[in-house]
């Protein structure tokens, strides 16, 4: 089984869906880790601006991702980012990895790693760090897409 799993990887690109969700019109930095994930090799979705949790729940859950990558700069993480953690536990969705960034405080990030929503980088950290962390969750998300916990 473990020959299946690695032959998976390399045969199926990371899917990475990068999301706004709640209200931030500032998608530069959306642009800058879309092109980071795909010059990485991933495949790469961006759920547009303002999509509701449910919104991107669904999107992730209908294009079969590997990992949700949310970002906010207005100070609502805590609130919204939770929102889209407790959907994905209500609908039992565990194969999905979700990291979080933005501006948000050193003293929030234990909040969100509580919630399951790792990475929580913020403006200026290197991509190559972004993109191994979101190469990370990816892999731990198709294990258990694949039965391993």
């Amino acid at each position: 089984m473990v020959g299946k799993s690695q032959s998976l990887f390399k045969e199926k690109p990371i899917k990475v869906l990068l999301a706004k969700p709640g209200i931030d019109g500032h998608d530069r930095g959306m642009f800058v880790l879309a092109k980071a994930f795909r010059d990485a090799g991933m495949d790469v979705l961006y759920a547009g601006l303002l999509p509701t949790p449910e919104e991107v729940i669904d999107t992730a859950v209908n294009e079969d991702v590997d990992v949700i990558a949310l970002s906010l700069l207005n100070g609502a993480h805590l609130t919204v980012f939770k929102k889209i953690a407790d959907l994905l536990k209500k609908r039992g969705i565990e194969d999905i990895a979700l990291v979080g960034g933005g501006t948000i405080p050193d003293a929030d990030k234990p909040k969100l790693e509580k919630m399951g929503i790792t990475g929580n980088y913020g403006p200026g950290t290197p991509l190559s760090t972004i993109v191994k962390h979101i190469t990370e969750r990816a892999t731990e998300a198709r294990k258990k897409k694949l039965g391993f916990r």
